[in-house]
């Protein structure tokens, strides 16, 4: 016994070995790497708050003392996560792993810093760029400042608009993606209307629409759960019919009725290709919601845009294009979370 655990004890990894100091070293490396960002950041937004300090714009923006408070926010907003990062590399704890989460962001706030500094340089105090398609970071922040109740109820428009569309769209994709699935009688019949009409681009059918429906909400409800319910339907259909047959058979064997085996076999087998498809009828709707409020809706962002392009107000446009995006990137980011979570043995593999 003694000569096997002779043999045994030198393959363990003491703590001082070189392979735990190695271990212990990766991370210690990651937050130096993290502060020298963190540093970086810190310098690069003082540099820029000097530059509107110090760099006369042409003209004379609003809101340019908030925009260096800002930039005077950012660079201590560094300083704090790099001095809190440095405390972490000399003596680990859950407030540095903490520190080490926000400090792999700091390349990021490196390069927004360098970034604003270059927008800024060549539209206020060169003028690179032609007014008035082109404003500085100033003219964004007074749109936040002073627009923020039109675009806010746009924001509001828009989200219900979508959640009405989508919800109703992603609940027919599902329905009818199981129903063409499971049963050999529907699918003959929806299959060649599915092939014949999914493929048509939601927005050809808004003449139509506005037609038949008795407001325009309506309407770019319908168009919104349009572009929707065709890639969850097939989608959902394509993860019903790759089901394992032997799980049919299995359950049968133990008693199963159909209704078990839709409910209980077909449709949680199929789940990850219904995700798939919830996350392209999401992008398919967010362009259709925004057409169809430029057509007809007299509110939401694709109205605001509208709005901002007719009397050109190009930096409220600006504004709402940023609103847009994070809206867009947060919902779909939502929706990755409540897949990983019904699918947490696929948690990982579909990446955002």
């Amino acid at each position: 016994m003694s000569t096997q655990f002779e043999s045994i004890a030198p393959h363990a990894p003491a703590s001082g070995t070189p392979a735990g100091d190695a271990t212990r070293a990766a991370p210690r490396r990651g937050l130096s790497r993290g502060v020298l960002s963190a540093g970086l950041a810190a310098i690069a937004w003082l540099a820029s708050a000097a530059q509107t300090t110090w760099w006369p714009s042409l003209d004379d923006w609003p809101y340019t003392r908030e925009f260096i408070v800002l930039k005077l926010a950012l660079a201590a907003f560094a300083v704090a996560l790099g001095v809190a990062g440095w405390r972490g590399s000399q003596s680990p704890s859950p407030t540095a792993a903490r520190a080490s989460a926000w400090l792999r962001a700091m390349p990021w706030l490196l390069a927004l810093a360098l970034g604003v500094s270059a927008w800024e340089a060549v539209t206020a105090q060169l003028e690179w760029l032609p007014r008035p398609f082109f404003a500085p970071p100033q003219a964004l922040i007074g749109v936040f400042a002073e627009d923020y109740p039109r675009l806010g109820s746009s924001v509001v428009h828009s989200f219900g608009l979508l959640a009405y569309g989508y919800v109703l769209g992603a609940v027919a994709g599902f329905v009818t993606g199981v129903s063409i699935g499971w049963s050999q009688a529907v699918s003959y019949w929806v299959h060649p209307v599915l092939r014949l009409i999914g493929p048509l681009p939601a927005t050809a059918w808004l003449p139509l629409a506005f037609f038949f429906f008795p407001s325009s909400f309506s309407a770019s409800v319908f168009l919104i759960a349009l572009a929707t319910a065709f890639p969850v339907a097939v989608l959902t259909w394509s993860g019903v019919a790759s089901v394992n047959p032997a799980y049919y058979d299995i359950a049968r064997t133990l008693g199963a009725r159909p209704s078990f085996l839709i409910l209980r076999v077909a449709i949680p087998a199929a789940l990850p290709s219904v995700f798939v498809g919830l996350f392209m009828g999401l992008g398919a709707s967010f362009s259709v919601l925004i057409v169809a409020e430029m057509m007809g809706v007299k509110a939401g962002l694709g109205w605001y845009l509208q709005w901002a392009q007719g009397w050109a107000a190009y930096s409220n446009m600006y504004a709402a294009l940023l609103v847009m995006a994070l809206m867009c990137s947060g919902l779909i980011t939502l929706l990755f979370r409540v897949r990983d979570r019904l699918l947490a043995w696929q948690k990982g593999l579909l990446k955002w």
